[in-house]
């Protein structure tokens, strides 16, 4: 049996189309990231295309829901691709013809999924393939999306439960799918009393992949995932948001300090906490989504360096969210340093140093061994922050250089000083 952990030994790089198109990304816009990645981010280690939410919605447009329409549905209560979005998913093919173009190009294919099974496949009362029970046997009336209509939630234990999620994954690995970004399970909000609800369907998840025959990576969301349930997800998940949805403004980016020293005890080889997608570049493309339509990131450039150089040294995932064909050169340049990246993929001993309002430390080993520290201003003003390396039984003598500028800054062994701008970042090996 495949092993869970193989199927995402770094944390997973790559494009998702929320936080540029919503619930309305089409066959275009879908291939033509994909293209953009194999031409430009490809050799830097972004490789995953994620189809994000509804794509079975023949008739979305943006970030906002139809609530309780019509989706697109087989004879086995499985959701499929909306053909007038996706033309080359019709006549029963569904994504594998997308999944191998994008396979074609040397890179992997995602779909996002809704935990549970559709509202509507309840109301027929349809079959469940490989079982004689039916949709409304399996579904739980009780258990369903504060912020989405389209399921009815498991109850795991019923007989045709896990066949269900059989069903789904033996047709997710006919198409090609390698990676499945499922939604309303990190944290369910129909139980305030135990947002972990769904632990039971997590499960059922986890087996029908290993049962599939195809290495998918398994990534939960929404966030905040449940930190007393670390153990949990690092069993059956290779990722899982350690908070909700993440946009361009500087609170949120703020907050996730607090959010990656709590949990970055949990990271491990196949087990990686997620800070969520990079809203970079051009993002809000079909609607005004906390900030204005077809905008480009509310982040300065100090900001998107800040932001990824504490995904990288926390070690979480790397997904884009915004337009890729619409980068300028400086949005291109932030995402291929491939010294911030590497210390994502590869790094060792990742921890904070200190923390309080007006600063951040955190230090890491990266691949060869050297010492690597990234000192995080959190104020609105330009300050020097003093790093006393004898107080952590650092070594940093010498000349250390600056991964993002490349500037040389001398340490005499006892104190690293430097000036980091407003909301910046300095990192240096």
């Amino acid at each position: 049996m495949l092993k869970k952990d193989t199927f995402a030994p770094r944390p997973p790089m790559g494009w998702n189309s929320w936080d540029c198109y919503g619930a309305a990304v089409n066959e275009e816009q879908l291939l033509g990231n994909a293209e953009y990645v194999r031409d430009n981010l490809k050799d830097f280690g972004w490789e995953y295309i994620v189809c994000d939410i509804q794509w079975y919605e023949p008739k979305a447009t943006s970030n906002f829901y139809n609530n309780f329409t019509e989706l697109c549905m087989d004879e086995y209560s499985r959701l499929i691709p909306a053909a007038n979005r996706f033309p080359s998913t019709a006549n029963g093919v569904g994504f594998k013809a997308i999944a191998d173009k994008i396979h074609a190009m040397g890179l992997k294919f995602g779909i996002h999924i809704m935990r549970g099974i559709p509202r509507q496949a309840v109301h027929q009362n349809t079959p469940i393939k490989g079982t004689d029970k039916t949709a409304r046997e399996i579904a739980s009336g009780f258990s369903v999306c504060s912020w989405n209509t389209d399921m009815y939630g498991i109850d795991h234990w019923k007989e045709g439960a896990q066949e269900y999620y059989n069903s789904l994954f033996e047709l997710y690995a006919s198409w090609g799918v390698d990676f499945v970004k499922v939604d309303d399970i990190a944290n369910t909000e129909y139980k305030p009393h135990d947002p972990y609800s769904a632990r039971g369907e997590i499960e059922l998840i986890r087996k029908a992949i290993d049962g599939c025959g195809r290495a998918m990576v398994l990534s939960l969301s929404p966030g905040p995932a449940v930190i007393n349930e670390a153990f949990h997800l690092s069993q059956n998940a290779n990722m899982w948001r350690m908070t909700g949805d993440f946009w361009d403004h500087w609170d949120k980016l703020f907050n996730m300090f607090e959010r990656c020293e709590k949990w970055a005890p949990h990271v491990k080889v196949g087990c990686w906490p997620d800070c969520d997608m990079l809203p970079l570049g051009k993002i809000s493309k079909n609607c005004s989504c906390l900030g204005d339509r077809d905008r480009y990131t509310n982040f300065t450039i100090d900001e998107q360096k800040t932001m990824l150089s504490l995904w990288a040294i926390f070690r979480s995932p790397l997904i884009l969210g915004g337009e890729l064909r619409e980068n300028r050169p400086e949005d291109l340049e932030v995402i291929t340093n491939r010294d911030i990246i590497e210390i994502n993929q590869y790094s060792s001993e990742n921890r904070q140093l200190r923390r309080n309002r007006n600063e951040a430390v955190w230090t890491c080993l990266d691949k060869d061994g050297n010492r690597v520290i990234a000192l995080f201003n959190l104020t609105d003003e330009e300050r020097e922050i003093n790093l006393n390396l004898k107080e952590f039984a650092l070594d940093m003598n010498g000349t250390v250089t600056e991964l993002w500028t490349k500037e040389r800054y001398d340490v005499d062994g006892d104190v690293l000083t430097i000036k980091v701008a407003p909301h910046g970042v300095k990192i240096v090996k």
